[in-house]
């Protein structure tokens, strides 16, 4: 796909992932940021504000008419809008449906409305749910979700499809390890830090020790490998695994995280987790990406992941 004089729909555009894509795409292209602040937050992208190539709309996806009126002075989609909150859909059931996935039919509606045929959408590693196969390839089948944060985006994966394939539009689906790095509001790191700002004694810790292992890249490696594969995409609707070519445990990431903070002696509390030690409901307890397709094209990530979650850790100091 082409990424250069492109007036871009970016959905998601004031949240930590989007935030960082709007600084990368701006360069080259117009960006119309749409967020309806939900979990993205205006100052992060604050200091865009005197870019001519930057708008934030403070909007919903749900709104169809007014994403129809943004929509139609775009000719390409950055779908990045969603719940993050994997651990949302056991207490409701409907937040990943409404979010994600209606969220995701409405994009591709007011796309094929307003004559828009090409869209790169954020999806996660979790759409493999458990499996044996280590490092985990794109093609690997069938997929078998496990928590319905994962289904929805396996649900909106397969609508994006069936959309490409029935209104000749094109698509790059980025399956994504955790994404860590300045600007993130939540996940292990942020948690960490946080808790052991208010204690900095004991940790919290979900699940049972070791905890889970998995992959997690840096942000500056997230940016760079989106923009890398949708440029080099050729198939209809292609897929991207992007992550660190390592994984390490919460355990791991608690040491690195006491090191960083120059912290000695932390008593960490395990709180038992559920289903043979899982942080909650839904928590994949082995997750690492092959990503070989991606390194095939030219990209690979310049950090790994224990240096990913360093760095994370000094910047939310600083």
């Amino acid at each position: 796909m082409k990424l250069k004089n492109r007036k871009i729909l970016l959905t998601g555009a004031a949240g930590f992932i989007g935030s960082h894509l709007s600084d990368k795409l701006i360069e080259e292209n117009h960006v119309v940021g749409y967020d309806n602040l939900s979990s993205g937050k205006e100052e992060l992208v604050s200091h865009l504000k005197e870019n001519d190539n930057f708008e934030l709309i403070v909007a919903d996806v749900l709104d169809k008419n007014r994403l129809d009126k943004e929509m139609e002075r775009c000719d390409m989609v950055f779908h990045l809008a969603a719940n993050p909150d994997v651990r949302a859909g056991a207490d409701d059931t409907h937040v990943h449906l409404e979010q994600n996935v209606i969220a995701t039919y409405n994009i591709l509606e007011s796309m094929k409305q307003n004559d828009v045929d090409e869209i790169v959408f954020t999806s996660t590693s979790t759409v493999y749910g458990e499996t044996d196969v280590i490092p985990t390839p794109e093609d690997l089948g069938p997929l078998k979700p496990i928590s319905l944060y994962a289904s929805s985006k396996l649900s909106c994966e397969a609508m994006i499809s069936a959309y490409c394939h029935t209104f000749d539009m094109k698509a790059v689906c980025f399956r994504f390890a955790n994404v860590v790095g300045p600007r993130s509001t939540h996940g292990v790191t942020y948690d960490f830090v946080h808790k052991l700002k208010d204690d900095p004694e004991t940790l919290e810790i979900l699940g049972s020790p070791p905890g889970t292992t998995k992959s997690y890249f840096y942000i500056s490696d997230c940016i760079n490998g989106m923009v890398y594969g949708t440029r080099y995409a050729e198939d209809r609707v292609e897929y991207y695994n992007i992550g660190s070519e390592d994984y390490i445990n919460v355990k791991e990431i608690a040491d690195i995280v006491c090191d960083e903070m120059n912290l000695e002696d932390v008593e960490y509390n395990w709180t038992g987790g559920v289903d043979g030690g899982r942080g909650w409901k839904g928590d994949v307890k082995v997750m690492r990406l092959s990503i070989e397709k991606l390194k095939n094209l030219g990209w690979s990530p310049e950090y790994t992941s224990a240096e990913s979650i360093a760095l994370t850790v000094r910047s939310l100091l600083d």
